[in-house]
């Protein structure tokens, strides 16, 4: 069974996202750049599945710019077999992306597609179910667990309420959370590897599909600084201060 991991170029999260002064967008100049930490843990948990003997190949996808092939390279070092880069630089919208990786799915045929449920850029939380949606596929996101028995995958997914376990047909779409597994450090001999596994470049264009933006941004700001907190003496001065200064209550 082949494997389809979408990996993202994003800030790395060690950095403060600075805002640009005309407030167009945040400021890329000479910030680091890594995967995104929950596409990390979706690449992690398809290596364990080849690993197990489940998958037999891992195809690692991104779409962005041409740096963006530093991206896929630390995917083929933590052990995927072979990249696609679409390579464009507009930021695309969810929706965009989902169609891109549709057309990608129609080429490569996997039997599974597993991803990060967000991007700690956008925090939009969508193409995973956009792309579901688009193939008419079976989708489990928020997956802590997954395991894969034949044509079915038993995932279990964090709700509010706690977890909840899901049977899926295969081929299906399966977003990654946070407490799946702890990625791998990509050892220096994995990383040289890394070098000599083929990355396929794609333009937007190949694949004819509508990219043109729906949104559009009018602004962006930074959040409010936090206020300083204050000390109550009692609780019913607390709910007094929630009601009359907050408006919470």
């Amino acid at each position: 069974m082949k494997v389809l991991v979408p990996v993202k170029r994003v800030v790395d999260y060690n950095v403060k996202v600075r805002v640009k002064s005309d407030q167009t967008g945040v400021d890329l100049a000479n910030v680091k750049m890594s995967m995104n930490p929950f596409c990390e843990i979706a690449v992690e948990e398809a290596v364990r599945l080849k690993e197990k003997g489940v998958a037999t190949e891992v195809v690692a996808v991104s779409i962005g710019p041409v740096q963006a092939q530093e991206t896929i390279r630390t995917a083929l070092a933590m052990g995927a077999d072979r990249g696609i880069l679409i390579q464009t630089d507009e930021d695309l919208e969810p929706l965009a992306v989902a169609k891109l990786l549709a057309a990608v799915i129609g080429e490569e045929a996997p039997g599974i597609v597993v991803m990060g449920k967000q991007a700690i850029d956008g925090d939009n939380n969508a193409v995973g179910q956009m792309l579901a949606a688009l193939l008419d596929w079976p989708q489990a996101t928020f997956a802590s667990k997954i395991e894969i028995a034949g044509d079915k995958a038993e995932v279990t997914r964090e709700v509010d309420g706690g977890l909840q376990t899901l049977s899926v047909d295969l081929p299906a779409v399966v977003t990654a959370d946070l407490r799946l597994n702890e990625p791998r450090y990509a050892s220096l001999p994995n990383i040289m590897k890394a070098k000599k596994k083929p990355i396929d470049v794609k333009a937007p264009g190949d694949y004819g599909v509508d990219t043109a933006p729906r949104l559009k941004v009018l602004k962006v700001v930074e959040p409010p600084k936090r206020q300083g907190g204050a000390k109550v003496e009692s609780a019913a001065e607390l709910v007094s201060k929630l009601k009359n200064e907050a408006g919470v209550l």
